[in-house]
């Protein structure tokens, strides 16, 4: 397995940290094919013997050294572990398809604000069908590696909301995100394990809102009195639910 090519990252003073797709073992060679090579030697000036951080989304973060750096390919040598991996709270976010750079934006932040998984649900009033999920896992790599996770949310099988629902598990919270109304957040959100449910652009059909609000898991709750857009209103689910119920407030303790 090649790792990945998604582009390195690197803030001023900071260790370059690239994701490779194969399970990383000290002193196991990792070969990265020229979009990776050409970033780290062309663009970041960096040449043998310099370290770079990669990490798998199976062992954690290592420290690596470039063994060999050429235009075409580079060799990195791990050398020992940074990090584990972590064990995000298993909280789901999962949306209803809208425009593809939108979804992917909403992708992107769901990685950044530490979901565990992100799963497509298709509604009646979904425009946008067969998103590409290798493009979902290219942003979601990307952010990961800009904001030092050492997990990669999981991607669910794209789903019609029907399945999903039936498809459900037993005792997980359903947290329907209602643009009609609901409980306020502050005293309504439930602890993992747990799914933020947020719908297209045209909002839920009555329909399809009396199935979710009926589901047994369910928990009804109103993001405010602004009507969102699709993207921001998952963005402040999760940031409600990290901050409320989740591990936003880890580093700062």
């Amino acid at each position: 397995m090649k790792p990945s090519q998604s582009v390195a990252h690197k803030s001023s003073g900071r260790t370059p940290r690239l994701f490779v797709d194969r399970e990383i073992a000290a002193g196991r060679a990792v070969e990265l094919g020229a979009d990776a090579a050409r970033y780290l030697i062309s663009v970041l000036r960096l040449s043998q013997g310099d370290d770079v951080l990669i990490f798998d989304d199976c062992t954690g973060e290592w420290k690596a050294t470039i063994a060999e750096a050429g235009k075409r390919a580079v060799v990195l040598v791990p050398e020992e572990t940074t990090r584990p991996r972590e064990v995000p709270a298993d909280i789901e976010l999962a949306a209803a398809p809208i425009k593809r750079q939108r979804f992917e934006w909403m992708a992107e932040k769901a990685c950044e604000l530490g979901a565990a998984r992100f799963t497509p649900v298709v509604t009646q009033r979904t425009d946008v069908r067969g998103v590409k999920a290798d493009r979902l896992r290219m942003h979601m790599i990307e952010a990961a590696e800009q904001c030092e996770r050492t997990a990669l949310p999981a991607l669910g099988e794209e789903l019609k909301l029907g399945a999903f629902l039936d498809e459900f598990p037993a005792g997980r919270a359903l947290i329907f995100c209602d643009e009609e109304g609901g409980a306020p957040v502050a005293g309504a959100l439930p602890p993992a394990p747990a799914t933020i449910l947020i719908g297209p652009e045209g909002g839920f059909t009555p329909e399809e809102r009396e199935r979710i609000a009926g589901h047994a898991g369910a928990v009804r709750v109103s993001l405010g009195p602004r009507i969102l857009r699709a993207d921001t209103a998952a963005v402040a689910a999760l940031s409600l639910w990290q901050a409320l119920c989740g591990d936003a407030q880890e580093k700062a303790a």
